[in-house]
């Protein structure tokens, strides 16, 4: 039995552990097949990270943003949908988080941050619950859903960041009663962007984890997802819960949008696509195969390509899209996990056979 158990586990380590590798491997052929040298780029973007307390610092911020998508997309996922419409939440939250402190600059620091977090968390809850009723109630498609809506709130975002509260394509900053910046982040870090975000984001991973695996809502939630007939005849209502995890879900990624206004850039301006940190925490959440754990440690590793794709155009010569195609490759390596598993198998059903008949007769003779 311990060996079944070690087995399992070590099958669903290697499944990121090779999704990475053969990421980085794929990334480097394509270098190699337009005359860049991998290696120096690699070195460039990863070491080159850890070589900057600014750079770590940035990789840091990068990586609590994708903690909160990560985790919101793993509930909706865990329930059964496929939230896409995270970008469109995050904006949501860093949206109304931003008019909220805009508002009210003066409130103190201690009530102020909080209620602005609280506001975007909200907002994002909210913008994603339209789905969740319209799936629960009138089984709309979910991705169709959030898709509208994701370029329903971005071209809202841009029309109030011009001419309601804000002008020349930008808001003003932020007070200081609102923002998350912590000083000794700051100093630490050489005047990265690292702020109290990261802290929050660490919390929420302990808060999440208890949730799913201690509570019966929880319990709900990932029963719903395997088997919503079963779950509605053991009497629960997979309506309620439907919404319940797009509001979570939703209420994550708009806490995330929050810290990025509040935390990262203490303002709101006028965007030209959709944030980015929405469909990259989906990739997050897919390579840290819905542990939460696993979630942070992708993070981290995307926060670091992130920061380090400008320091392989910088210093080794070859262009920030080769870091995107690296991640992307990752993300597709993802769906070894089929093919892990039956390797493992394979491997596996050797060992239970034992030696061959042959070597046995042979003992015999």
């Amino acid at each position: 039995m311990i060996e079944v158990k070690s087995d399992s586990w070590l099958k669903k380590l290697s499944v990121p552990l090779l999704a990475v590798l053969f990421g980085f491997i794929v990334g480097a052929i394509i270098m190699l097949i337009f005359g860049y040298n991998p290696i120096d780029a690699y070195s460039h973007m990863i070491l080159g990270v850890f070589q900057s307390p600014y750079s770590i610092g940035e990789a840091l911020t990068q990586a609590t943003l994708l903690i909160l998508t990560g985790l919101a997309f793993d509930i909706a996922n865990k329930a059964g949908f496929f939230n896409i419409g995270l970008s469109g939440q995050f904006l949501a939250g860093w949206l109304s988080a931003i008019a909220f402190a805009l508002q009210f600059p003066d409130i103190p620091r201690i009530i102020l941050t909080p209620l602005t977090l609280v506001v975007g968390m909200v907002a994002g809850g909210l913008y994603a619950g339209i789905a969740g009723f319209l799936r629960a109630y009138f089984e709309a498609s979910e991705v169709i859903v959030t898709i509208m809506l994701n370029h329903t709130i971005l071209q809202i975002s841009n029309y109030l960041t011009n001419f309601v509260i804000g002008s020349s394509s930008r808001t003003e900053k932020i007070s200081e009663n609102a923002s998350l910046g912590i000083q000794w982040l700051t100093d630490i870090t050489r005047f990265s962007r690292l702020n109290a975000g990261l802290f929050i984001a660490l919390i929420i991973v302990i808060l999440y984890t208890l949730f799913m695996n201690k509570t019966i809502k929880g319990f709900e939630i990932k029963s719903v997802g395997l088997n919503p007939d079963a779950s509605t005849y053991a009497g629960m209502s997979t309506k309620s819960t439907i919404i319940l995890s797009m509001l979570i879900s939703g209420g994550l990624a708009g806490l995330a949008g929050a810290i990025n206004g509040v935390g990262t850039f203490g303002n709101l301006f006028v965007l030209g696509g959709l944030p980015a940190e929405g469909f990259n925490g989906i990739a997050v959440a897919l390579l840290g195969l819905g542990n939460p754990f696993g979630i942070v440690l992708s993070a981290l590793l995307f926060g670091v390509l992130q920061t380090g794709a400008p320091m392989m155009a910088s210093r080794a010569g070859v262009p920030n899209e080769m870091a995107q195609i690296v991640i992307a490759m990752i993300v597709f390596f993802v769906g070894a996990y089929y093919l892990v598993e039956w390797i493992f198998e394979k491997v596996g059903h050797s060992r239970a056979q034992g030696p061959s008949s042959a070597d046995v007769e042979g003992g015999v003779e």
